[in-house]
Formats: structure tokens, sequence, C-alpha cells
């Protein structure tokens, strides 16, 4: 077996890794774009999903495929609901302004995460796949879960820009994203555009929990790595642009797959490090981000 397979196992799992990363990151990115928020508890909004998921499937006990079904569907709405709280009691209080937000959020983030150790334990839980099938590729069996993320997350994001260009709140989500006084003139409620935008934004990345737990494990600390990689993506990608925050994650997730098969995950961890920092110096703006689009 010659050098083609394992450069196909290499992109694939680096496909499953950007599908998840996109979901996550776009959440983190929407904040940003809309709100002008740099949410540090995006995080731990992404762990709160993965630990519903983890509730949910020892609820259903031994129907794995049920208990994936009513996560994706609790989780975003469980997650949901902490982050208008979140919005509505702490950032609107603030008034959105960006240097107490992000002392804010840090506070969320810690709140969150202690409430989770403590009623969740230090342990990571695994939680089953829904279902067990392998896909036959030319050289070797893949998993068909593995490849469900894909398309999930495909149509997921596919249904968000859709959502974001053609829908009625996503052209109020982009008047108050480009002039928040002029849409508060016209009559906007910008104040619950932000909360919408901040629910959406948690929701996501509690989907994006619930497709990566069966084959990362629920643990109350997986926050942390997310975040990181969130934010190395929207800054390659471009702050508020969802367009370059998929591209940034595809390339992120495609290059950890490849170099993390044929070298080590730490130097794709640190290559991806390497291109924010050229980024911000070469082009600050992201890949395809641009001053007051998304």
């Amino acid at each position: 077996m010659g050098f083609g397979p394992y450069l196909l196992l290499a992109t694939l799992e680096g496909l499953v890794t950007a599908a998840v990363l996109c979901l996550m990151a776009v959440g983190l990115s929407l904040v940003f774009g809309v709100m002008r928020v740099v949410n540090v508890a995006h995080g731990e909004f992404y762990m709160l999903g993965a630990i519903v998921a983890w509730w949910v499937s020892q609820a259903v006990g031994t129907h794995p495929a049920v208990g994936f079904l009513a996560a994706l569907v609790l989780a975003p709405v469980v997650v949901g609901a902490i982050a208008w709280l979140c919005e509505r009691f702490v950032l609107r209080r603030l008034k959105y302004d960006p240097e107490a937000t992000i002392v804010a959020t840090i506070g969320i983030l810690y709140m969150l995460q202690q409430a989770a150790l403590t009623f969740f334990g230090p342990n990571a839980q695994p939680v089953a796949a829904p279902f067990n099938i392998r896909i036959q590729l030319p050289w070797f069996g893949y998993s068909g879960y593995k490849l469900a993320i894909i398309a999930i997350s495909g149509v997921l994001l596919l249904g968000l820009w859709a959502f974001y260009r053609r829908s009625r709140f996503g052209l109020v989500m982009r008047a108050t994203q480009l002039d928040r006084e002029t849409a508060s003139t016209f009559g906007i409620p910008v104040e619950r555009v932000f909360s919408g935008v901040f629910v959406l934004g948690a929701g996501f990345a509690a989907i994006a929990a619930v497709l990566i737990t069966p084959i990362q494990q629920a643990h109350y600390l997986m926050g942390q790595d997310a975040l990181l990689l969130s934010f190395i993506v929207v800054i390659i990608g471009g702050l508020g642009s969802l367009g370059g925050t998929v591209l940034a994650a595809l390339l992120i997730g495609v290059a950890d797959g490849v170099i993390s098969v044929f070298f080590s995950p730490t130097l794709a961890k640190m290559i991806a490090t390497g291109a924010v920092a050229l980024v911000l110096v070469f082009r600050p703006q992201g890949l395809l981000g641009k001053k007051g689009a998304a």
C-alpha cells in the first residue's frame, strides 16, 4: 500500500475535524461580527453541549440512535437557554462594551466550568455513536459515522448561509452588523437581535459537541482546546466573516489531519499558531475579512 491510502485517510480525518470546527467557529464569528463581542465563554457552551449529549445517552440507554437525535435537538435548546440568560443579565447590562464583555465572559467561563465539574465530575465520559457502519473505500474501510459528521455539518452550514442571506432575521442581523445606531433608528430591536445571535452561536457550538462526543469523550475541560482552535480559525478567516471562517476551518482541519498522520499533532498545532502570526502581520483583516462585512 503506497502513499495514496495514507493521504486519503489523513484528508478524511482532517475533514471531520474541519466539519466540527466550522460549526464551532461560525458561532464565534457570528457573535463577533454582529455584536462586536469576543465571547471567551464560547468553548464552555461547546462543553455543555457534550454534557447534554452524555446525559441524554445515559437516559436513553440501549438506543444510541434515539439518544443521538434527541441530543441534537435538546443540546442547542438547553445551551441556547443558558446563553440567553448570560446575554440578557450580563452582556446587556454591560451595554456590550468590548473590554467589559471580555472580562465578563471570562467569569462566565469559570462559572460554567466549575458548575460542570461539580455536577458532572472530573472524569471523561464516553457517548455511544448512533450507528457503527464502515464504508468500504478503495483501500480501506472508513467509519460511516465520521462521514455522517461531514454531511450533517455541510447541511447545517448551508442552512445557516441561507438563513443569514435569505431570511428576514438574517437581513436584520446584517443591517445591525453594518451600523448598529442606524439600525436602531429605523426601529430594529438591536438588543433582541443580539440575543438571537448569541443564542444561535451557542446553539451551533452545542451541535458541534454532540457530533464529536462519540469520537472524543465528554469532559468538563474540553472547551479550552476547542476555543483556542476556534479563535485561530476566526482570526485567519477574518473576524466576523462567515465565509472566511468556513474556508479557514477547512484549511486548518485538513492540514491538521495530514500533518498529524504524517508527522505529529504537536507540529500541526505549532503550524496553526504560526499561521495566525503570519496573518496578523501580513493580512490583519484575515483571508476574507472586510471591515463592516461578514
